[in-house]
């Protein structure tokens, strides 16, 4: 019992390292030393970019407002920089919804190249726009203040570089990429591109990951390792993101072939795009790390032959940020086929011989243990939130959740333990990794690095000493295994309990050989993940400082007005007091589901639109009042190619609808190809940011636990089109 606990404290014990023994950077000072990155002058600069701390998304004025101050600093800079605006559409390959809007980019010349700025340039990007729920000084105005830090510390060095540096600030980030799009719109600018850095955020505080890169990376991996003095990046988040339907500016980028790096940091997801990202909530050291990291990848960059660093792809994870172990990925597949023989080898020598009970209970164990983690997290997981009545109970208070999964995690190893055989815990490690190799190889490190510590161990070991071999084989797994536990909790939080189980549990594959089975010690961590489950479920879901998401709007449809409030587990009690909202989300329309309260009849003018058909093309002169539109297309017409005020835009697919998000879009003229037997009614929601007047007692009955996020709250005008006969 003692080793069984000893060795789930060292689990715990990685948990904690990995968590909070890893030293963020402290934030250099405003007296730095000019050629290095100084975080207290980037938040400086963010404090004179952000002075009010508005919202700014595209089209608004004060998007406007923070661009002529983003031009000041790089005038005072003494950096010529010239604007670049235009309509701008982009739908990315993985999506069938177009959304468009105009844009106005900043282009700045950071520093010549050599010979008379010839060559490609590295391209550093971030987006100055931010979302209209949150003031965005995170999510970019971080970005935008380490971009011109960075500038001026490149400067600062001087020297004659062999590319020239140039920095996008885009726009219209948050609406789909418009801004990006429309730098590459421009043949010229799109040929000068050699390397893309791209500077993001998704909260306000954590480690800064290098979360994304360019196909072909195992050189910029290389040149990663030797210009950042702390890492934190995995092939396995280029595995994730790759088959996730996220974007930044970095995705129009990737067409190019060029080589390219996405940084973020990602922890403070509670104020990711809301009112609560603002300046005084951002973590200065995760400035400095960021852009340590941007400006050391930049100046390595600009001297640095960019055809070389066209290869292969990488696997790689980072260890504690201070090692960074990687290997051509297409040495993956032969190792794990090596570690895989190696282990069989180990097995077959060591001369112990299992009945074939014992031998089917020993290979069923490792999949066993990783089912029962999952299924007690959704166990916990649910206790916790039927008590909670919400469907993310740990979001303010994740601490008791956690120690219940953790603990979930110890219950069903410690039942198996008197089950499992090392020879074959380390044959599924070997056998998952090659798997991984085969279909998804940024995952393969995870498997493969724990077992290249313990195939060769294992072999050296069968005439003794294994315990010791097992041990340290046990440490390598622990590093990977229950660090990605913990990283997976930044990044999603605990109501992706399966992430954090599946992990957590392959970490203790490995110690389970090492375990005794102790059926008292099993009911005990069991009883007690249980316990803390509901107690969990007890702690208030959120709080001032971690939020729920909620969002108000006020729609009209068909003559009618309604109060509508985002499908969230649980209507606070102060809105249904506010409005006799239903018991249950309801459909409205074609856009969702929402709480829905009367609000009587419609008082706004509907949208003028004047439709026509000639052939297959169906055009729309709009006229409205408004920030933006959506336009949602029936089954039956999907086209393929439109064109909005005078712009033709081809899809890689049919189109489910599109958008026109900025202000400017009040008087759009919209053509639609569409095929000679298409026919249906479209669906066209007309937008404006904010709630009418009549709106201020949902706003202030909305409780502090509660913050718009994302597009905010809104006023919608429904109206339904019938696409003309031909």
């Amino acid at each position: 019992m003692i080793r069984t606990w000893f060795l789930a404290a060292l689990a715990v014990g990685f948990w904690l390292l990995s968590a909070f023994g890893q030293s963020q950077p402290e934030a250099a000072r405003l007296d730095a030393p000019a050629t290095s990155f100084s975080a207290a002058r980037a938040t400086a600069l963010l404090a004179r970019i952000l002075p009010d701390q508005k919202p700014h998304p595209a089209g608004s004025a004060e998007a406007g407002q923070v661009r002529a101050r983003i031009l000041q600093e790089l005038a005072a800079m003494g950096v010529k920089a010239r604007t670049q605006s235009g309509m701008s559409c982009y739908v990315s390959p993985r999506s069938s919804f177009l959304p468009c809007g105009t844009v106005t980019d900043i282009i700045a010349e950071v520093s010549p190249g050599q010979g008379n700025n010839k060559g490609k340039a590295i391209l550093l990007m971030a987006h100055s726009d931010s979302v209209p729920a949150g003031p965005g000084a995170g999510d970019d105005g971080s970005g935008v203040a380490i971009l011109l830090e960075t500038m001026r510390a490149l400067k600062a060095r001087g020297g004659v570089a062999a590319h020239p540096v140039v920095a996008l600030f885009t726009d219209g980030e948050e609406v789909n990429m418009l801004g990006a799009a429309s730098y590459l719109h421009d043949p010229a600018q799109r040929e000068r591109v050699g390397a893309v850095i791209n500077v993001e955020a998704r909260g306000n505080r954590g480690f800064s990951y290098l979360f994304q890169t360019s196909r072909g990376n195992a050189r910029l991996i290389d040149l990663y390792a030797q210009s950042v003095p702390r890492y934190a990046t995995s092939s396995l988040y280029q595995e994730i993101y790759q088959r996730l339907p996220n974007d930044t500016d970095l995705t129009p980028m990737l067409a190019l072939g060029v080589p390219a790096l996405n940084f973020a940091f990602i922890g403070g997801f509670a104020h990711y795009h809301t009112p609560l990202d603002r300046r005084e909530n951002l973590d200065p050291r995760s400035v400095q790390q960021q852009g340590e990291a941007v400006l050391g990848m930049a100046d390595r960059l600009r001297q640095t032959d960019l055809a070389q660093l066209k290869d292969g792809d990488a696997i790689y994870l980072d260890i504690l940020e201070r090692w960074l172990p990687r290997i051509p990925a297409a040495w993956a597949l032969p190792l794990a086929i090596a570690c895989f023989v190696l282990i069989v080898l180990a097995g077959w020598w060591s001369g112990e011989r299992l009945g074939w009970k014992r031998a089917a209970w020993a290979v069923a164990a490792p999949p066993l243990l990783i089912a029962a983690c999952v299924g007690m997290g959704y166990v916990l997981h649910g206790i916790a939130a039927w008590i909670s009545g919400q469907a993310d109970p740990s979001f303010a208070h994740p601490a008791w959740l956690r120690l219940s999964l953790a603990l979930g995690a110890l219950a069903p190893a410690i039942c198996l333990a008197r089950a499992a055989c090392a020879i074959t815990c380390w044959l599924w490690f070997a056998g998952l990794a090659i798997a991984c190799a085969l279909f998804a190889p940024g995952l393969a490190p995870y498997f493969l690095f724990p077992s290249l510590v313990a195939a060769p161990l294992l072999l050296a070991t069968v005439r003794g000493g294994r315990g010791l071999a097992l041990f340290a084989a046990a440490l390598a797994a622990l590093a990977v295994w229950i660090g990605l536990s913990q990283e997976s909790e930044a990044l999603m939080g605990l109501r992706m309990h399966p992430l954090f189980m599946v992990s957590a549990g392959f970490g203790l594959l490995a110690l389970l050989p090492l375990m005794k089975t102790a059926r008292g010690s099993c009911l005990a961590s069991l009883l007690a993940a249980v316990a803390l489950a509901a107690a969990a479920g007890l702690q208030p879901a959120y709080s001032d400082r971690a939020p729920q998401r909620l969002n108000l709007r006020y729609a009209e449809m068909d003559g009618k007005a309604a109060w509508l409030a985002d499908p969230v587990s649980r209507l606070p009690q102060p809105l249904r007091a506010a409005a006799d909202f239903s018991a249950a989300p309801q459909p409205m329309a074609d856009f969702g589901k929402f709480y829905v309260a009367p609000a009587g009849r419609a008082r706004f003018p509907t949208p003028r639109v004047t439709v026509s058909r000639q052939g297959d093309e169906v055009t729309l002169e709009m006229n409205m009042e408004g920030d933006g539109f959506i336009l949602l297309l029936p089954n039956s017409a999907r086209p393929q190619a439109v064109r909005l005020n005078g712009l033709d835009v081809h899809a890689a697919k049919p189109l489910t609808g599109m958008s026109c998000a900025t202000p400017d879009c009040r008087h759009a003229r919209l053509t639609l190809r569409l095929g000679a037997q298409d026919k249906g009614v479209l669906t066209l929601l007309t937008y404006a940011q904010g709630l009418p007047p009549e709106g201020a007692r949902l706003l202030q009955a909305r409780p502090p636990q509660a913050v718009p996020s994302q597009s905010g709250d809104r006023t919608l005008l429904v109206s339904r089109i019938a696409i003309p006969a031909r």
